[in-house]
């Protein structure tokens, strides 16, 4: 059911979960073995680009709704998966901003 709360909650969960990924990866620049943390600032980094782009395409009512929401919902939760894999306090957090915005994608999907 896409109605103007689907997409309004979707929009957020987006911009919420592309702050806490830009957040990750500045963190995980700062960690002091930043080598072993490449693969999430990888993942971050390409999660708030997808995260902020179906955030705007949703504001523009895109016909192409669903599918670029089913695209969010399956990058945040490989985020979430990698960000899980570490013990850091960013990592936890942006996970679980992944699972919601992931949560609210395949909502929105649906």
């Amino acid at each position: 059911m896409n109605n103007h709360t689907t997409f309004k909650d979707c929009i957020e969960a987006c911009l919420r979960c592309a702050a806490f990924c830009q957040h990750c990866a500045s963190s995980c620049l700062r960690e002091d073995d930043v080598r072993m943390m490449a693969d999430c600032i990888q993942l971050d980094m390409e999660c708030a680009a997808l995260c902020h782009a179906t955030a705007q395409l949703l504001g523009l009512g895109s016909g192409k709704a669903a599918e670029i929401s089913r695209l969010c919902a399956t990058l945040c939760r490989s985020c979430a998966a990698e960000c899980g894999r570490h013990g850091h306090g960013h990592c936890r957090e942006c996970a679980a901003a992944c699972l919601q915005c992931a949560e609210a994608c395949e909502r929105m999907a649906a």
